[in-house]
């Protein structure tokens, strides 16, 4: 595992799988790990916002990410506390300013993404202000090292599948890995940890193992990341997106091989073709 971690998987967490019988293609009996699903309802102050399925780790950095990348929480907002109770599996953010968003939950639509992923109405506002930083780069040489670290990295996916993964680094080092049944949760925990510790994105590059959909580039934009990796492909209003705001878009990344079909210009091609000492 590599040192450079602030936060990294815990595969060997007995509360995040479950051991299920089963037989394989020939008739012959097996055992596996399964990874788990518990609802999460989220509060913000005395209004329940959503009920997630969540594999339950981060519970409260999931809860603030979840607020930010709905644009329910700003940045002159003040969070007083966040109460998270494990035996009615229940989170609550409290603020000092009281708001209600009755109107706003009505307004939630169903995304692409997997499990109860939800993107408001107005999320859109927040986006078309966002400037990212015009100055970070990613090397060639940077991806290749990152998709072999992120690839070979303990983790859920590797013990159980069934699971998504997001990972933010900065250069060539990984900070950050997080995993959850749905890629949107994997972000918003990254988010809400940012948001804790008061992390800047705008060194940084932001990595997901599930496609890169408009959900995807929204959140990566709100904090304030200007490239975005998947080793998964895209969808056309994902790209539409990061055109529009400049954002570098890289899928289908696996070992030196990628395609960037947005924000090329942060891109240095710095890894010859013979070079295999990354992958």
């Amino acid at each position: 595992m590599s040192n450079n971690y602030l936060i990294s998987p815990n595969p060997d967490d007995a509360r995040l799988t479950k051991r299920v019988e089963g037989i394989d293609h020939e008739g012959h009996s097996i055992k596996m790990s399964v990874p788990v699903e518990r609802p999460l309802t989220l509060f913000l102050n005395g209004q329940e916002i959503v009920t997630m399925m969540t594999i339950g780790d981060y519970p409260e950095y999931l809860a603030v990410g979840y607020l930010l990348n709905q644009n329910m929480l700003h940045d002159d907002d003040s969070i007083t506390a966040i109460d998270y109770d494990a035996d009615i599996e229940c989170v609550v953010v409290r603020t000092a300013m009281k708001t209600t968003f009755e109107e706003k939950v009505k307004k939630k639509t169903l995304t692409s993404g997997c499990a109860q992923g939800t993107v408001f109405g107005d999320v859109m506002e927040k986006f078309e202000d966002i400037v990212l930083s015009g100055d970070h780069i990613i090397r060639t040489s940077w991806l290749a090292s990152l998709v072999k670290e992120i690839n070979t990295t303990p983790s859920l996916y590797l013990k159980a599948g069934a699971i998504h993964g997001c990972v933010l680094a900065r250069e060539d080092c990984p900070l950050l890995y997080m995993e959850d049944v749905g890629r949107h949760n994997a972000v918003d925990k990254i988010a809400g940890y940012m948001y804790h510790h008061e992390m800047k994105g705008s060194d940084k590059i932001f990595y997901t193992t599930g496609r890169l959909t408009s959900e995807m580039v929204i959140k990566t934009v709100q904090m304030g990341v200007p490239i975005l990796v998947s080793r998964s492909g895209f969808t056309a209003w994902g790209v539409e997106l990061a055109r529009q705001v400049g954002l570098t878009l890289i899928g289908r990344a696996r070992g030196r091989r990628f395609i960037a079909l947005a924000g090329q210009h942060r891109i240095i091609s710095d890894l010859a073709a013979e070079d295999d000492s990354t992958v």
